[in-house]
């Protein structure tokens, strides 16, 4: 991503050092990388496979890399030194102009949480190390990925750690006399195994590991050494061939790539094997001479870098300060305002920094690197507070983090799904449904803790915002149905002796007439009911769904013990993050909350009428309401007005830990008592 475009014919511009000759056409190769990625995260309903930029990106830097370290090896030598300076020199320049921006707009604008999160972000970005950063924050309940303006640096890391294992590693072979080609193909191989075995049971691991990724880096190694050692006469049709070849495998992959598939996996291939092949083509293949090579496609090409860094950031503050997805026309400015930015970086900063011999601007960058770590670390533990310090912010927003699932315990893979599973009780209990499920693993974690003799075996199979309930459509998830039906066939198999079926009722269920602004997004779901879509909002969906888990804990009470986890009061009033009030961008106050919130009647219908179904289908009833309300009122706060909910819909941890007590039948088995002597 941050390499200089070349071709394998070289020039000294170090003693020790080879620069490849420059190739426009892998500029424009660059530009269809960032383009791709701008496009998917300015606009991801027209280009719903852009992310595979990235993928083109670690090619083309494997490519350019290899070729320089080799060439280097061959010629009159190569220096660490000399290859860390240039790396120095390239990246660090426009990297720190964008942390600093970032930081100076993050104190101004954002509250304490989003502050120390930002801080932490920046340290591991200024020390390159972001993906595992967004490794270790990965989930359900991870702040929304677009509202972390410096997300991006995760592939940046990855190539900075390449940088440090590949050039030690080829000088190790070269030194040994190993075959280096055989070095390049082992570390592919076991690069992509891990990958594709890895892809299906710990998917973010996947993503963001470098040893998951390293292998799309290899393939443009090994092109370079095959150029570097076998640059074969290729006729003039081939070239075109492998022109057309790969360009069309990249646009397969914009046009049949989903955020959903496992990803990276097999489905790499088409974008890493695309770049290989336009490389490969070189710059007389038709299509890299006539379109990678045009000037429009060079010139961003040149500046993607920059463009890179700064257009992720204008995106994720503006849906900051919109406090949701900002318009078509905000998110098309945002992008015209990265390419201004970017081109005055590429011209102003970087181009001066890379031509200058002067050895104090590689020592200047690398002291303001470590500045900036020191800036996020302080920033992250809160001694550098941001300009929104009250410190009920900091209160509310430990509500706002207060997630703890699934720490605490063990995933697992049963009949391909993955489960999360605590305590070795005789009785095995599947927990069946949506994050209101989730939300009772610390008390399971809890009880392992204090009453280990008594937990049961416990197995979570959970997936956000769906209902466990068959022939339930959701539109905005499409891994949805197949999570569902996995659960439904644990929950029927022999393989557990109890199930509890637990979800947002009140999210699908409490408001199913006709649907308006405030609540357009529940209006996702239908029930299918053969050929028809019955929508929940207005269309009947919500009976026909409702009756049919009825239908499903009746066949089920038959055979095995079913819970019925009813629903804790979600929506307006509850959530902490409510109570904050004003701009961000000018004056904002948090408003203590008081213990108690309106418990809303359509909830409270609601509530009865699962209780009955509950009742009617033999299935045994968790009721939360006798701890949570009186009458009509709720609780939302305790009495230091410390919120018991992290946001609108779900109870903290701290608060299930500690008080959730009546989720515990269905998690233990009380020891009998010993029997009294005779």
């Amino acid at each position: 991503m941050t390499t200089t475009t070349s071709n394998p014919t070289f020039h000294n511009e170090h003693a020790h050092l080879v620069h490849p000759k420059y190739r426009p056409d892998i500029d424009g190769l660059r530009a269809v990388a960032v383009l791709s990625v701008l496009g998917y995260h300015a606009f991801p309903q027209w280009i719903k496979g852009g992310f595979i930029g990235v993928d083109i990106f670690f090619v083309i830097s494997g490519f350019l890399i290899t070729t320089i370290i080799l060439g280097s090896f061959e010629g009159e030598g190569f220096s660490y030194r000399e290859f860390y300076a240039r790396r120095v020199k390239r990246i660090f320049p426009a990297l720190a102009l964008v942390l600093a921006a970032t930081l100076a707009f993050g104190w101004f604008s954002l509250l304490p949480h989003e502050w120390e999160q930002l801080g932490k972000h920046v340290a591991a970005g200024a020390g390159f190390v972001s993906n595992f950063a967004f490794w270790s924050e990965a989930g359900y309940f991870d702040n929304a990925a677009e509202t972390k303006p410096l997300l991006h640096l995760w592939s940046l890391a990855i190539e900075e750690q390449f940088y440090i294992f590949w050039p030690v590693l080829l000088g190790l072979a070269w030194k040994r006399k190993w075959r280096m080609l055989t070095v390049l193909g082992t570390v592919a191989a076991l690069s992509f195994l891990l990958n594709v075995t890895t892809i299906h049971s710990h998917r973010t691991a996947a993503f963001y590991s470098p040893l998951s990724r390293f292998w799309e880096l290899m393939i443009g190694g090994m092109l370079a050494y095959v150029r570097l050692h076998r640059p074969p006469p290729i006729p003039g049709w081939r070239r075109h061939a492998q022109s057309i070849a790969g360009l069309l495998l990249i646009v397969l992959g914009l046009c049949f790539i989903r955020g959903g598939k496992a990803f990276p996996g097999w489905w790499a291939i088409l974008p890493t094997v695309g770049a290989y092949l336009c490389i490969s083509a070189g710059p007389t293949g038709v299509l890299n001479r006539y379109v990678l090579a045009s000037k429009p496609m060079v010139w961003v090409g040149l500046i993607s870098y920059p463009l890179y860094l700064w257009h992720w950031p204008l995106l994720a503050y503006a849906r900051i300060l919109e406090g949701k997805l900002p318009s078509d026309g905000i998110r098309a400015l945002m992008l015209v305002a990265a390419f201004v930015l970017a081109w005055l970086t590429y011209r102003f900063v970087e181009r001066y920094t890379r031509k200058s011999e002067n050895p104090a601007v590689t020592s200047v960058l690398v002291a303001v690197m470590v500045g900036f770590l020191l800036l996020g670390a302080l920033a992250t533990t809160r001694y550098y507070v941001g300009r929104h310090s009250d410190q009920y912010f900091v209160k509310t927003a430990a509500a706002a983090k207060d997630w703890t699932y699934p720490d605490g315990m063990n995933a697992t893979v049963i009949d391909d799904e993955i489960v999360q599973q605590i305590g070795n009780g005789k009785r095995r209990v599947l927990f069946f449904g949506d994050s209101h499920s989730e939300q009772y693993g610390p008390r399971a974690v809890e009880l392992s803790k204090t009453a280990p003799d008594t937990l049961d075996s416990l197995s979570f199979l959970t997936w956000g915002a769906c209902p466990p309930i068959p022939n339930v459509v959701d539109e905005q998830n499409i891994l949805c149905a197949k999570r569902r039906d996995a659960g439904m066939r644990m929950a029927m198999s022999e393989k557990f002796d109890a199930v509890v079926f637990g979800g947002c009722w009140n999210c699908y269920f409490a408001d199913t007439g006709k649907p308006d602004a405030a609540n357009a997004a529940a209006d996702r779901y239908y029930y299918i009911d053969g050929k028809n879509k019955r929508r929940f909002m207005g269309g009947g969906g919500a009976d026909y769904a409702l009756n049919m888990l009825e239908s499903v804990m009746t066949t089920l009470s038959k055979h095995k013990q079913v819970y019925l986890l009813l629903d804790n009061p979600v929506g307006e009033g509850f959530g902490p993050e409510e109570f904050v009030k004003g701009s961000r961008l000018g004056n904002m106050s948090v408003g203590r909350m008081s213990p108690t919130a309106p418990w809303s009647p359509e909830q409270k219908l609601l509530h009865e009428r699962m209780r009955q179904m509950a009742l009617r289908s033999g299935a045994i009833v968790i009721d939360p309401i006798p701890t949570l309300c009186d009458k009509s009122w709720c609780l939302r706060a305790d009495a230091d007005a410390t919120p018991i909910y992290k946001d609108a819909g779900h109870l903290r941890a701290e608060y299930v830990r500690k008080f959730a007590i009546y989720i515990d039948p269905a998690m233990t088995t009380p020891k009998p008592a010993p029997a009294a002597p005779r």
